[in-house]
């Protein structure tokens, strides 16, 4: 059957256990997660939909892929876009606020990075990613990584990141 090699392709028993462990956090703080993805596509969310349960503690996800799309659901400035670029410090703290602004959630992560092969730059090589997470007190926090590997690896590697910036941010 087409796709079925597919379904196997993102699970991944590391990545499954930071979620769990994310969900249970969550539940306990009685706090609701929300998501704003461009360059891993959705991934953390179906990392976190993954885990039976996860209805109590995630409430949206958001895949705003292109620079239209951050600007229309999330309200992202044209002027952080064109000044700043889609891969930024700048673009994924409005990209975090607009998550918390336009769902139910309480704590948020945003991420938009360079997964390649293509689209990378002297200043942006291949492998940069961005990752913000707001939190219920307002406080917004952003990262720069540098991933390396192809493009599934760079996504993984932010994929992970950006799960496990939510527990360190969220806490034990």
């Amino acid at each position: 059957m087409p796709g079925e090699n597919a379904v196997n392709k993102t699970d991944d028993p590391a990545l499954t256990l930071l979620a769990a462990e994310l969900g249970r956090r969550l539940m306990t703080k009685n706090l609701k997660l929300a998501t704003a993805e461009s360059c891993t596509g959705g991934w953390i969310a179906k990392c976190v939909t993954d885990i039976a349960g996860s209805s109590g503690w995630f409430d949206r996800g958001f895949i705003t892929y292109s620079n239209a799309a951050k600007s229309a659901m999330l309200r992202v400035q044209e002027k952080t876009l064109t000044e700043q670029g889609a891969v930024s410090e700048a673009v994924v703290r409005e990209m975090a606020a607009g998550v918390l602004t336009h769902s139910t959630a309480t704590v948020a992560v945003a991420v938009s990075g360079i997964a390649g092969p293509d689209g990378g730059s002297a200043a942006k090589p291949v492998g940069t990613v961005w990752i913000a997470w707001a939190w219920p007190d307002g406080e917004v926090t952003a990262t720069h990584f540098r991933f390396s590997g192809g493009r599934e690896a760079v996504r993984r590697a932010a994929v992970e990141a950006a799960l496990q910036g939510l527990l360190d941010g969220v806490g034990a």
